[in-house]
Formats: structure tokens, sequence, C-alpha cells
């Protein structure tokens, strides 16, 4: 018999192997019986998970993904659930684009300059740690442009003279004559409800490496699930794609390799916790006990 877990999902090109791993049976392979919990892309307005509701009490959520940073602080926050897992997911950067008029040509150019990104996803944490690589901590400023498709409409309208992205909105942009400035990984969270156990979860980190290593022997079996966001984003934002060869910028989207999560260091974590507090994007006293589970330690 197969255990039950809801899981949420983010219809983001990074998260591809959790869909495949549910329709193709990985992880009912792995002794699980996996719900999708998903939103429609038309009902959001500026992030999948909701801001102000709890995913594991409101929503009865097992498992969601979610950025590395603000899983610590929603967590801690909201308490809801902890830390689990973590990595990358995918050999995809997101990449800072800036208007070719703008006169930025490289990351010391963007001091004091507003980056566009979605606040409270992995956009806002990931664009600070990455500028403040090249710029004082003073220099650098960000501001709340949302979704993809959002922030390549500022960027078109002159809202804005940069914004992060990832793909396939990043070949949108370079498409559209955009300038790419600066590049950063994506780092992400495995956030478990407070019932998960560590068994579910080594089989939910199995099933997901099989996904991920299927998709990474043949990604041409996987390209139009892969694009489908791209398509998605066609259909709500089709004025972004009037000015593009719609073929040929598909052509140009490779599906990237994909990596399974890893459990979650708590000291590595921690530290990313000291560097919130400094910059004052948490509370002063939270403690990063109350944050990881004992699984992902």
């Amino acid at each position: 018999m197969c255990d039950t877990v809801r899981l949420f999902h983010l219809p983001f090109s990074f998260m591809l192997p959790q869909k495949v791993a549910v329709e193709e049976g990985y992880f009912e392979q792995a002794g699980l019986d996996v719900e999708l919990i998903e939103r429609d892309r038309e009902d959001v307005d500026w992030k999948y998970i909701p801001a102000e509701e709890s995913l594991t009490e409101d929503h009865g959520v097992d498992v969601y993904p979610i950025c590395k940073w603000e899983s610590i602080k929603r967590t801690w926050r909201m308490g809801d659930g902890r830390i689990v897992a973590k990595g990358t997911f995918a050999d995809q950067p997101y990449t800072v684009y800036a208007r070719p008029d703008s006169g930025i040509t490289e990351p010391a150019d963007l001091a004091g300059v507003p980056v566009g990104i979605n606040e409270r996803t992995g956009q806002e944490y990931t664009a600070i740690r990455a500028l403040e690589e090249h710029l004082p901590p003073e220099d650098v400023e960000i501001e709340h442009h949302g979704m993809p498709t959002d922030r390549l409409r500022a960027l078109e309208n002159g809202e804005v003279e940069a914004v992060s992205l990832l793909e396939p909105q990043s070949t949108l942009a370079a498409e559209l004559g955009y300038r790419p400035v600066l590049e950063f990984e994506n780092h992400m969270g495995i956030v478990g409800a407070d019932a998960l156990d560590g068994d579910v979860l080594d089989r939910f980190i199995e099933g997901y490496a099989r996904a991920a290593e299927a998709i990474n022997d043949d990604p041409d079996a996987y390209r139009e699930a892969y694009l489908g966001m791209l398509e998605a984003d066609a259909e709500v934002a089709p004025e972004l794609f009037e000015d593009v060869d719609y073929e040929e910028l598909l052509s140009r989207i490779e599906v990237p390799r994909y990596e399974p999560p890893e459990l979650a260091e708590h000291d590595e974590l921690d530290e990313q916790l000291s560097w919130m507090k400094r910059r004052q994007l948490i509370d002063a006293d939270a403690d990063i006990d109350a944050i990881v589970a004992p699984v992902g330690r």
C-alpha cells in the first residue's frame, strides 16, 4: 500500500521532474501515492504560493518547493512546516537583463538601479545575494514587478531598466533584444509538514531522482512539457510575442539537466539565516531549530 502525499506544484521549468515523477509513475514505484496540488496560471497575479495562507494547515499540503530563503522566512513566520531538503534542481541560472538603451553593460552598472523581481519569491533573495557579490549592500536595489510576463512588460514599457528572469523567459528576453548582465544560481528548498517522516522523504527524493534521470537521458521526449509555461505566457501576454518568430524562439530553448533535491543541511541554512538577520529580512530571534526538520539534519 502506498503512502499518500499531497505535493504542491510550481509550474516553473525547474520543477519539471516533479510532474514527470507523478505522470510516469516514479513516485508510485517508490511507494508513494502523490497528488499534485496546482493553481491555475490565470488566477495568479503575484505568486503561486499563497502569501498569507498556510499550505500545510490551510491547504493540507504535505510537501512544497519554495525558494531557499523564503523557506526560512515562511517556516519561521508562519510555522508552515519545516525545511527538509534543498538544491538548485536544474542547470538553469537566473539572468538579469537590461534595456539596451540603459547604459548597463556589467554588474557594477547596477549600483543604485532598481532590478525588477517578484517579491517574497526566489527572485528577491537570490537577486540580493548575487548583487551583493558585485556591489556594496547599500547600492543594491530591487523593485517588485510581479510574474515573469509582468517583469518583461515593465522592461518593455521602460518602467524599469533591468529585471531578473529564468528560462524559458530568458530566451524570450534575449530575442526581444535585452542585454544579459548577470547570471546566478537558483536555490530552492523543500518544506515538509510536521508529520512528514524520514522514510517518506527518502522515497520522495528517490522518485524525483528517477524522473530527473529520465529527462536527462532523453530531453527531447520532455520538450513539449518543458515549453508549456512559455506557451501559457503567450496566452496571457500575447503582446510580448508579437515581434518575435515564435517557432524560431522555441527552437532556441533547450531542456536543461536536472538534479534531485538533497537533504537539508542544518549548518548551511543557519549561515543563510544569519545573513537574513544582518539584512533585517527576518526576525532577530529566528531559531534555526524551529526552521529545519530533524529528518533534514
